[in-house]
């Protein structure tokens, strides 16, 4: 990799805020950075080589630092949450039980065997997607709470469930890795609790702020880069290890200096490149030889959007569990890992990218309409 295609590669992230630009589409920055990746690469131009082993290494500290990102996005502190946990756990294990009866007919459909895969995919959701379109809503009340605490339950039950289940022959290696990844993320919050409850970590903020320092940020990232090494040494994806870390500091609570230095480095530079990365590595002319593909992804798109609805049993509105339906986490490493070790069928990662992108695009449309109804509500027509 070079100078010059690291610059084209940045100046390509650039799409993600045009086509975001418009706020009321409520369009992912990422869609646009994942459509320049395709184009530029494999299924496109040619011109990114997403194997190329420095391209692929800035992918995965980008990987592990979306990740990072997502997990500090979880509420974990919020105690209206955690009031809300009981009914978002309910409802995200009754989405669960659906979306494992969908995965396995599915993958029976179109004779894949990936059915555990499918059912995570259609069972996650995304709290690096559906909590930030929560906070830009301003809503809020008891259907919200319970619904962050059920995307707060599916992302995290989904992201460690992933490694169980993509690599089933080596399952058991899997969970011993998640083990000793979580066993690092607990010590690690205890660690940073201590900090926060003796002032070390006030005193160091009060002294890298008036020095320029950057202590925290460089201690997160530190942590973050160690945790990421345990994980690729027992095996198991740095997925997990990114969202262990972003648990352990959402934990104590993430000071806001690092949560703004986090948002330039990771939504600036390391977050495009690896969603450019991950476009380019996608071939969708692999769907011209698997045409059948082009289906699984819709339908899976469209289930994970169907199971999602399931909740409305208990009282949850429509657009509600559409957007609990938006996925982008589980896939992105559903396809990372999977085409690593090579367990995806050739378009299948496309397939599977092409479902999230429905869920997204259901998401979008549902957001859109309960910020209509919340404008209506707040501004009511004069008689």
């Amino acid at each position: 990799m070079t100078f010059s295609t690291l610059a084209l590669v940045v100046a390509l992230g650039l799409l993600g805020p045009v086509l975001a630009l418009r706020t009321s589409w409520h369009v992912p920055v990422i869609l646009g950075e994942l459509v320049a990746g395709i184009v530029f690469g494999a299924t496109g131009f040619g011109v990114l080589n997403s194997d190329d082993a420095i391209f692929a290494f800035l992918a995965d500290i980008g990987f592990a630092v979306v990740m990072f990102v997502a997990g500090t996005h979880v509420p974990v502190r919020d105690p209206a949450v955690r009031s809300a946990l009981g009914a978002g756990a309910v409802r995200a294990v009754l989405v669960g039980v659906l979306a494992a009866a969908a995965g396995w007919g599915i993958a029976r459909w179109f004779d894949t065997g990936h059915g555990a895969i499918y059912a995570v995919l259609m069972a996650s959701s995304s709290a690096a997607l559906v909590l930030p379109i929560i906070d830009s809503l301003g809503l809020q009340g008891k259907p919200v709470l319970a619904l962050t605490a059920q995307v707060a339950v599916a992302d995290t039950a989904c992201i460690v469930a992933l490694p169980l289940v993509i690599d089933p022959a080596n399952a058991g290696r899997a969970a011993i890795g998640a083990v000793a990844v979580a066993a690092c993320a607990v010590a690690l919050f205890l660690v940073l609790r201590r900090l926060e409850q003796s002032g070390m970590r006030r005193r160091a903020h009060r002294v890298s702020e008036d020095r320029s320092f950057a202590l925290e940020l460089r201690v997160s990232l530190a942590l973050l880069f160690a945790l990421c090494a345990v994980a690729t040494q027992t095996h198991v994806s740095i997925m997990l290890a990114g969202f262990a870390a972003g648990l352990a500091v959402a934990g104590i609570g993430e000071p806001r200096r690092v949560a703004r230095q986090l948002f330039a480095i990771n939504d600036g530079f390391l977050g495009p490149l690896f969603f450019v990365w991950l476009g380019a590595r996608l071939n969708l002319r692999e769907f011209g030889e698997h045409p059948h593909l082009i289906l699984l992804g819709l339908t899976l798109g469209m289930g994970a959007v169907l199971v999602h609805l399931l909740p409305r049993l208990l009282g949850q509105p429509i657009t509600h569990g559409t957007l609990a339906a938006a996925q982008i986490g589980v896939p992105v490493a559903a396809v990372t890992v999977g085409s690593q070790l090579n367990v995806l069928i050739p378009g299948e990662g496309s397939a599977l990218m092409l479902g999230a992108l429905c869920t997204i695009a259901a998401a979008a449309m549902a957001a859109s309409r309960i910020a209509a109804h919340t404008t209506a509500d707040t501004h009511p027509k004069a008689n």
